[in-house]
Order: structure tokens, then sequence, then C-alpha cells
């Protein structure tokens, strides 16, 4: 059976030829949760023995008298140190 150039092939479409595509179900976007961080434990402040505190007294008593020339009282350098030493204790 030839088809003539006059002559179109039949084309009849049928009703179930072509279903409109379903529609895609779009799951909402859910804000993403942020991670807790884990907390850093609180730092103890440990205190330095009675040994650690008399040779921090003692290097700072030195550094006082040096900064002075060794003019004044060495008590009096020892005082100032031992003020210095507590106050960065506390």
């Amino acid at each position: 059976m030839a088809i003539s150039k006059t002559e179109k092939p039949s084309t009849t479409k049928t009703a179930a030829a072509k279903k409109p595509a379903p529609k895609k179900v779009v799951a909402k976007k859910v804000p993403a949760v942020k991670k807790a961080t884990p907390k850093k434990p609180a730092v103890k402040k440990t205190k330095p023995s009675p040994e650690a505190l008399y040779k921090m007294t003692e290097v700072a008593a030195y550094y006082i008298a040096l900064n002075n020339g060794f003019a004044g009282n060495p008590s009096d350098y020892w005082i100032a140190a031992e003020a210095q030493i507590s106050a960065l204790h506390k």
C-alpha cells in the first residue's frame, strides 16, 4: 500500500493517547535545626601551694628591688610583692 503525496496518513488522536502528568508532591522545606554545641566545663581555679606562693613572692620582691636599684628596705619589697601576688590569686 503506497501513500500518495496528496493523501495524508490518518492521524486520529484518541483520548487515552496522552494523559496529563500527575502533579508532583513537593515536600515543605523544614528549617535546619542547629546542633547544640557542647558547653565547655567551667575552669576550676586551683590555689597554689604555700611553697609556690612563697617562691612567687620571692621572685616578685627581687624584681621590685631591682627596679628600685636595691636602695630600699628588703621588708618593704617583700610586703609589696606579697600584695601583688595576693591580688593575682584572688
